[in-house]
């Protein structure tokens, strides 16, 4: 039995707890939100996670795994599911309650179209590997429904935050990737790799980020009205 990825997983947990109780807002009062929202992540992106690592499109090596299987994918990566968008919402949670001027939220529009077009093109050019079509088909649905059927306007500070989060997220999959705790088969991907990882892979997170940030402001807003 071996611990490492399971290790980086808590690592990452530490930290969002650590920004959730810094940011001004508290842990008391988004605990619920949070919760919510992260547990729902975690069930909606098991499907497709499992579904890729069946087509052998993301393969986890035991060595180093704690050998712990639930719904067919290692305990770890369920874990990784939660840490993942838990630390992305917690930088957004933190960076609201430090900085929370909201001038810039009119341009998070065009930079959403962007994004759009970035889906549509990688899903014309990547459509048959597996990957590429999960990554951008979802996170191209994502941004339609959050834009322009969703009424919370909350892209501004959702981009500024993936950003940041991009930090410690690439220094997860970094050393996960490198031992390698994780592969990615080739033929599934664009066969472009950025700093190590797949092209698709930040995307992928980029939609879990999302899906659990839009779940959280959606609870947060309920509880409002």
């Amino acid at each position: 039995m071996n611990m490492t990825y399971l290790l980086l997983d808590l690592g990452l947990v530490a930290l969002a707890i650590l920004l959730i109780f810094m940011s001004k807002n508290g842990f008391a009062a988004n605990r619920k939100y949070i919760g919510l929202a992260v547990m729902i992540n975690v069930f909606a992106f098991s499907i497709p996670t499992e579904f890729l690592t069946q087509l052998k499109v993301i393969v986890f090596n035991p060595p180093y795994l704690t050998g712990t299987i639930l719904w067919q994918l290692p305990v770890e990566e369920l874990l990784a599911l939660l840490a993942l968008p838990l630390m992305g919402l917690a930088i957004y949670l933190y960076l609201n309650s430090r900085y929370p001027d909201q001038k810039y939220q009119p341009y998070s529009l065009a930079l959403s179209n962007l994004m759009l077009g970035v889906c549509i093109a990688m899903l014309y050019f990547g459509y048959q590997k597996y990957y590429t079509l999960f990554t951008f088909a979802i996170l191209l649905l994502l941004l339609l429904y959050i834009e322009y059927v969703n009424n919370l306007r909350f892209m501004y500070r959702f981009y500024r935050a993936f950003l940041v989060s991009l930090i410690p997220f690439y220094i997860f999959y970094g050393i996960a990737a490198n031992l390698p705790v994780v592969q990615f088969h080739q033929e599934a991907t664009l066969d472009f790799n950025l700093l190590g990882l797949p092209f698709e892979t930040p995307f992928y997170f980029m939609s879990m980020m999302l899906f659990s940030v839009y779940f959280y402001e959606l609870f947060k807003s309920k509880a409002k009205s």
